[in-house]
């Protein structure tokens, strides 16, 4: 008899096709009918909800959802892992080294999305005690592996280049805020926002907005490392795909900031190697 070999799965079960056991009838999603129930009747975010969490969400999770993926759907051309999407676009790359580039650039500790985890794991340890923030913030890299992360330079969460709080970043705080429990993450935020960014010497990041939403979401470090890689994509992949069409001659190129080194081969000893 052979041996059936099955993926295991609490998120998702499949009834195959009678007639090609390769392709699904039916799919359900931690119990619900994906294409007779879910599809014409949720939202995209109620359904990201649902795969991510395993259960029906409420419907101001889902408006939180929605309006911090619409905050984090384009960070710019000024966010290193969009530039790195338009490297690639300006290239003529294929449309997923973009994407692969634009994830992996914006997978740092540097507004990506390890900085992000660290946030979430200090909002698992720190609650809402802001001595334990102000002492941790300073020295967050306790639990690191030091063999995939080097020590965090700057406090998570914000902005170690930045003077004062962006705009979009107040504007973005104020309105997720109104839309998650008045007892939460980002409401703790919004109350001590003045007093950390004293505390650190430096303004709130996106990063460390997006980490406060996530929790109020009732997210973990990896769902909410997933989530905001996922959701930042849409700018990265639009900028690429705009820099493809302009063409590398419009692309700006740093050259002021490259040093040529002194010749380790001369001319004299390049020519002489040829001849012989």
């Amino acid at each position: 008899m052979a041996t059936e070999y099955q993926y295991h799965s609490n998120i998702w079960l499949e009834e195959p096709e009678p007639s090609n056991p390769f392709a699904a009838k039916a799919s359900f999603c931690s119990g619900y009918d994906v294409h007779n129930e879910v599809i014409p009747n949720a939202s995209w975010f109620e359904y990201l909800l649902l795969l991510f969490k395993g259960e029906r969400p409420k419907n101001s999770d889902t408006a939180l959802l929605e309006k911090l993926a619409m905050v984090l759907a384009n960070p710019g051309p000024r966010e290193a892992s969009v530039r790195a999407a338009m490297n690639a676009g300006v290239a003529q790359t294929n449309h997923s080294a973009a994407l692969m580039a634009a994830l992996a650039v914006g997978a740092g500790q540097y507004g990506g999305a390890q900085e992000l985890s660290i946030c979430m794991a200090l909002w698992q340890e720190c609650q809402f005690d802001i001595t334990r923030w102000q002492k941790r913030l300073l020295n967050p890299s306790d639990d690191e592996r030091a063999d995939i992360w080097l020590p965090m330079e700057h406090a998570p969460g914000f902005d170690p280049n930045g003077d004062a709080t962006p705009t979009p970043i107040l504007q973005s705080l104020e309105l997720l805020a109104s839309l998650a429990p008045a007892n939460g993450a980002l409401a703790w935020l919004k109350a001590n926002r003045q007093a950390l960014e004293l505390h650190v010497g430096y303004p709130l990041a996106m990063s460390g907005l997006a980490a406060a939403a996530l929790v109020d979401l009732g997210m973990d470090q990896d769902q909410g490392s997933m989530l905001y890689l996922m959701l930042r994509l849409p700018g990265a992949a639009v900028h690429a795909l705009e820099q493809k069409h302009v063409g590398w001659k419009n692309f700006p190129f740093y050259g002021p900031a490259i040093e040529l080194e002194e010749d380790a081969f001369p001319e004299s000893q390049d020519q002489k190697g040829a001849g012989e």
